[in-house]
């Protein structure tokens, strides 16, 4: 429950037929695993930590804290009930960024991977370069974890998914936050071995 579907079908399933067939157990699962959901209020509360979160990165959390309790509520429950105007109307804010500042303090991202037991890489990563230029996510990919980069004269490994898509590692990573983020305000990057078919 606290990973979004999209990733987890990103790990374990994107190179499966559709429909992805899903097994959802209610008792009896792998708590090692998967936390342990005691209610809806939990959810909840963890989505909203991960936006809070999400927000400092971006913005010293300054959106978030200006923003009142039902705004809180509105953005919830527009999720929650898969009302994206509701949705939209309150995670606008937590996108934006002033001109003069070329985007986000830092970029809130994500990096998983299939083949090794961290759950996952996230560090402070900041959306341009000190001399002006956009970082792209190939230039994230090379500082954060290199290993899912091929080097320029050899063979690609690795495949890096989000949202169902292999972007192209020239894309402006800032781009990506704005329009790839899911809804907890996060780039959630899957890198998974290349497909051998």
């Amino acid at each position: 429950m606290h990973y979004p579907i999209g990733l987890l079908f990103d790990l374990l399933a994107s190179s499966s037929a559709l429909p992805w067939n899903i097994t959802v157990h209610f008792k009896s699962f792998p708590e090692k695993d998967l936390l342990h959901c005691p209610s809806k209020d939990v959810i909840e509360a963890h989505f909203m930590s991960c936006v809070k979160e999400a927000d400092a990165l971006k913005h010293k959390s300054q959106v978030i804290n200006e923003m009142q309790k039902k705004d809180h509520k509105q953005l919830w429950m527009g999720l929650q009930n898969d009302r994206f105007d509701q949705f939209w109307a309150i995670n606008r804010k937590l996108m934006e960024y002033p001109a003069e500042e070329n985007g986000f303090r830092y970029i809130p991202f994500r990096i998983y991977q299939t083949t090794t037991e961290r759950p996952f890489i996230q560090k402070l990563f900041r959306p341009v370069a000190s001399d002006g230029q956009l970082h792209t996510l190939g230039d994230l990919l090379k500082e954060v974890c290199p290993s899912a980069v091929a080097p320029e004269d050899g063979e690609r490994k690795n495949q890096v998914m989000i949202h169902g898509i292999e972007p192209m590692l020239e894309t402006p990573l800032q781009w990506l936050s704005e329009h790839l983020s899911y809804p907890d305000n996060f780039l959630h990057i899957s890198i998974i071995p290349q497909p051998t078919d």
